[in-house]
């Protein structure tokens, strides 16, 4: 007949990995929720710039109602203004 016994360092080691996974696991979920973030400003920026260039060669109603909900300016004036900024 076979006895075994567990002992606190079996169960403090195991502690202790399964805090550091965890940690790793809301550090990586952190970095990942901030990548993604950056990369929605960096497309919305991206968009700003390519419609502003639309607009500069063709002044349509499209171009401003895509400006306007991607800038949230209502005035066509402030979207030329803020399109001569990014296009500069």
């Amino acid at each position: 007949m076979k006895f075994e016994l567990k002992t606190e360092k079996e169960n403090y080691s195991k502690s202790v990995s399964q805090f550091f996974g965890i940690v790793f696991l809301l550090t990586l979920i952190i970095i990942l929720c901030d990548i993604a973030l950056k990369l929605g400003i960096i497309s919305r920026n991206h968009k700003i710039e390519y419609n502003c260039r639309l607009l500069s060669v063709e002044k349509s109603k499209l171009h401003f109602k895509k400006l306007s909900s991607l800038s949230n300016l209502k005035s066509k004036q402030l979207i030329w203004e803020l399109c001569k900024e990014v296009i500069k």
